[in-house]
């Protein structure tokens, strides 16, 4: 039995809520992606090499990427001819296979914050404007929260006109603690946020940071600085540094993951609206050319829609309904 018909088996006996949020979420690129690949089995008698090129741009059009994609199609190749594959329904399980081992390889990945156990735990937020970084810290605080966690909010971007007026509202909403102003240097705002948050003995210290890639030096200088900042303040190094992208922006959130990946130890991603995209692929994508694991995902606009990846809830709510 394959890895897809063991995931199969699993869900029909006990489907979980984030599992139907997968397959919610994720209509839009089973309907083009699995549907495509189902035509395959129709169209081709035979695995042949017209067979193989109209996979391989598939996996592209769902935003693997050209390489993974190459990746992809070598092992595919490799698997078909060793184990002398010529049925199609077969073929589907392994395929299936192929690309979850895209994504866990030979690693131990989680999903799980890092958190410290002796203290604050800090968690820094990174990602260009416009990807649902404040949202998604928002969300990620109301998580905490109800998992019984005191959550200090700190406004750092001081460089997108309202950023820190938007979370201070977030944390009003929420109930949370909240630092930040957009008058002084941001590693000044995290400095003092983060005495605010020992002093009111808080869990998890949330920060956000601008987000101008266009001028990467820049940024490099000031998300080390913030760095440098708090490892004086706490002796120790930031707990989590999580990227966020919007899935739907596929290639180009891939080259936002590269260049942050260069400026900032980056230790988790966060994909949002993966349900308005048919580009679903990215998931794989993105791990496998940045190494870094995707934490969480978000399919819709309430705080419960941002949910901790899971890599077989994501294969179930993609294939599910590939028969």
């Amino acid at each position: 039995m394959g890895l897809f018909s063991k995931i199969k088996q699993a869900f029909s006996k006990e489907t979980n809520e984030n599992a139907e949020k997968y397959i919610d979420g994720l209509t839009k690129t089973r309907e083009e992606f699995v549907n495509k690949l189902s035509l395959l089995g129709i169209k081709y008698t035979k695995i042949d090499e017209k067979f193989y090129e109209e996979l391989e741009e598939i996996l592209i059009m769902a935003d693997l990427g050209v390489q993974i994609t190459m990746n992809f199609m070598e092992r595919l190749r490799k698997r078909v001819k060793e184990e002398n594959i010529e049925n199609f329904e077969f073929l589907k399980e392994v395929i299936v296979d192929e690309l979850f081992l895209i994504y866990v390889g030979e690693e131990q990945l989680t999903s799980k914050i890092k958190y410290n156990e002796n203290g604050l735990t800090t968690i820094l937020f990174v990602g260009v404007n416009g990807v649902g970084k404040t949202t998604s810290i928002a969300k990620l605080a109301s998580k905490m929260k109800n998992d019984g966690k005191k959550i200090m909010l700190i406004g750092a971007d001081t460089w997108r006109a309202g950023a820190v007026t938007q979370l201070k509202e977030w944390a009003s909403t929420i109930g949370t603690e909240f630092y930040g102003t957009d008058e002084t240097d941001p590693a000044s705002v995290v400095y003092d946020g983060i005495n605010k948050a020992l002093e009111t003995q808080c869990d998890v210290a949330l920060i956000d940071t601008a987000g101008r890639l266009q001028n990467k030096v820049n940024l490099m200088k000031e998300l080390e600085k913030i760095n440098r900042v708090i490892e004086k303040q706490l002796n120790r190094e930031i707990d989590e540094t999580l990227l966020v992208i919007d899935a739907s922006t596929g290639q180009n959130g891939i080259s936002q993951a590269k260049n942050f990946k260069e400026i900032c130890n980056i230790t988790g991603i966060i994909l949002t609206k993966l349900d308005g995209t048919a580009k679903g692929g990215i998931v794989l994508g993105v791990k496998e050319v940045t190494g870094i694991p995707v934490k969480f995902v978000g399919f819709g606009e309430k705080k419960e829609d941002l949910i901790p990846f899971d890599i077989e809830n994501y294969i179930y709510g993609l294939f599910k309904e590939w028969k």
